[in-house]
């Protein structure tokens, strides 16, 4: 039987691209499946989790996932990622420090948010470090044509914003929480809200008018919706445009 993208959930949105959303906290993981290699966007809330993304991208992709990108370093995005062994971790530069230095804190914030006190302390003990720190651009090469984009975007949601941009006749670009679209984004207290403005402005250079942007949670928005957040983000933190 073959495999599908909507047979095991997940949507797709371009040939060899798509995404899933995840239950609990409606959190998106990406995959780009090239000739050669695959990727995943964001890992997962729990070590479980992300070993359900691995299992079904590697149906879907026909491999194994080697290479791993975080979009940034909340617990929700990256707990599951130990679960992908040998794979190549990548990161915004800076966000490996909160992997090694406030492991207690994702911790926390992750048994604050509802996931089982186990599982917290399960990831945060695993909690797989990035390898490869994105200071402002690098390029994927995943085979067969298929180039893939991470550029360093932040700070805004965080410190440390990773954006991936595929290419393409319509291109996608998957922001982390840098957009949301099932609520109003979250602005924590490692948000950095007088740039997260020009973040979405570099996010809107990246993708242009015609691509699908990928919210960290919620459905798929288009250029306006993230000039509409971009526009209520600054008004709501008194920033200037």
């Amino acid at each position: 039987m073959t495999v599908t993208w909507e047979g095991l959930g997940w949507e797709q949105l371009a040939p060899g691209v798509g995404r899933c959303r995840l239950p609990v906290w409606d959190c998106t993981a990406g995959l780009v499946v090239g000739e050669g290699s695959a990727l995943l966007i964001d890992a997962g809330s729990s070590l479980a989790e992300g070993a359900r993304l691995r299992a079904q991208a590697q149906e879907l992709a026909g491999r194994r996932v080697t290479l791993l990108a975080l979009t940034h370093p909340h617990f929700d995005h990256v707990f599951g990622a130990a679960a992908f062994a040998g794979a190549e971790i990548f990161a915004a530069a800076g966000a490996e420090e909160v992997f090694v230095q406030d492991r207690e804190g994702l911790r926390a914030d992750a048994v604050r948010n509802g996931l089982g006190t186990g599982a917290a302390q399960e990831a945060a003990d695993a909690l797989a470090r990035p390898r490869h720190q994105v200071r402002e651009r690098w390029t994927l090469d995943l085979g067969g044509c298929r180039e893939v984009l991470l550029v360093n975007v932040g700070p805004g949601h965080t410190a440390h914003d990773l954006a991936v941009v595929v290419p393409g006749e319509i291109p996608v670009v998957f922001c982390g929480d840098l957009v949301e679209e099932s609520g109003e984004p979250q602005a924590g207290p490692d948000a950095v809200p007088s740039r997260w403005p020009a973040a979405l402005d570099r996010l809107l250079g990246l993708g242009g008018e015609d691509a699908l942007y990928v919210p960290g949670h919620g459905a798929v928005v288009d250029a306006e919706f993230v000039r509409a957040q971009r526009d209520a983000l600054a008004a709501r933190f008194g920033v200037s445009r």
